[in-house]
């Protein structure tokens, strides 16, 4: 079993920039997973948004976000950063991470899920 938790959720203007964090904790370990960041807006279904390989840690980015957010792994293997620059109100939403066995923008491609973190872009 595998306990995940966010951070680095808030409120910012667009064009601003916030970085997510998320790690494991209560003894588990993110490493050697696969790790996702999804999210979902109020309405809306939850949506892949960037995946991260447990072998090369090569990262994946929907075409929604592509060359404004970025993916990447902590040194301590423990830890997974999305960095969101160039935000606007659409990027408004509670973002999960999720780590598995499989590398996908799914959700059925991970097994386990952290509680989710706010991030709204309003000015």
């Amino acid at each position: 079993q595998v306990q995940l938790v966010e951070s680095g959720g808030g409120l910012v203007q667009p064009g601003e920039s916030l970085t997510l964090s998320c790690a494991g904790s209560g003894g588990s370990s993110l490493d050697g997973y696969a790790v996702g960041w999804f999210r979902q807006a109020p309405g809306k279904e939850r949506e892949g948004v960037s995946c991260l390989s447990s072998i090369d840690s090569v990262t994946y980015s929907a075409n929604a976000v592509k060359g404004r957010f970025t993916m990447s792994r902590g040194n301590d293997k423990n830890t997974v950063y999305l960095q969101m620059n160039s935000l606007n109100p659409e990027d408004t939403a509670v973002y999960y991470c999720a780590a598995g066995p499989r590398l996908g923008f799914t959700n059925i491609d991970y097994d386990y899920w952290g509680q989710g973190t706010q991030v709204t872009v309003s000015s």
